[in-house]
């Protein structure tokens, strides 16, 4: 039988989270059906602060992640490889700012993103051919801009990963990772970005770190008064 403690922390993952949902039904959404990407949780929470109403982004592998970025960014490019799911972004993505391409796995796939001279402030890579995708994606970021690598554990057992990681600290770019539990899994991963060192992006708040899902200091006073009473100070 768990503790109130444990029961309380399980209830948060169940409604704050949706982590149960995400799982059982296989959907990258927030407890209010919003899209959000495959990262981790820590990850999104970062992200979600600054404000991209002027950035360009371009994703190698489509998603949940191409509408949220869609209904932040100016301008969102997402690449898919799969013909069968690209017909299906084809019809579920119609947002004016997102533009879904396929290009197959060969050289078509990391060059997408060469095919014009657009700089872009965020370039993710979570889709095939990652070791290449990163090469090309350092030709194209824009100034003060970031490069996410999703599941960057997998350098513990992938030389494709690890060629990956060399590529952009090769670069000089800066290496944060974000360790944590995500959406559809029952496992906790690690989400990457690797910053531009004048990087610049602004908050969209007046603070920044913003509170984050189910912080306690976004309950009203007298809620966390009685919860530093009953769980912090009791022990």
């Amino acid at each position: 039988m768990f503790s109130e403690k444990v029961s309380k922390f399980i209830k948060c993952w169940i409604d704050d989270f949706a982590i149960a949902r995400t799982i059982d039904e296989k959907v990258c959404e927030d407890k209010d059906g919003n899209p959000i990407p495959w990262y981790t949780y820590p990850a999104i929470e970062y992200l979600s602060q600054f404000d991209y109403k002027d950035k360009k982004i371009f994703e190698f592998g489509c998603g949940n992640s191409s509408k949220y970025w869609a209904e932040r960014a100016l301008e969102v490019i997402s690449i898919e490889d799969n013909p069968k799911w690209f017909a299906k972004w084809q019809e579920e993505m119609k947002a004016e700012n997102l533009t879904v391409l396929w290009r197959d796995e060969g050289e078509g796939y990391e060059n997408a993103i060469l095919e014009n001279e657009t700089k872009y402030d965020v370039i993710v890579v979570d889709g095939k051919r990652r070791e290449k995708c990163c090469e090309t994606a350092l030709k194209r970021i824009a100034k003060g801009g970031v490069i996410i690598l999703d599941d960057s554990d997998r350098v513990n057992t992938s030389e494709e990963y690890r060629k990956s990681i060399n590529a952009l600290r090769s670069a000089g770019l800066l290496q944060v990772d974000f360790y944590g539990f995500c959406p559809m899994n029952n496992y906790p991963k690690t989400t990457s970005l690797f910053f531009c060192r004048d990087f610049d992006f602004k908050s969209k708040n007046v603070v920044q770190p913003i509170n984050g899902i189910a912080n306690l200091w976004r309950k009203p006073r007298a809620e966390r008064k009685e919860f530093v009473r009953k769980f912090v100070v009791a022990d």
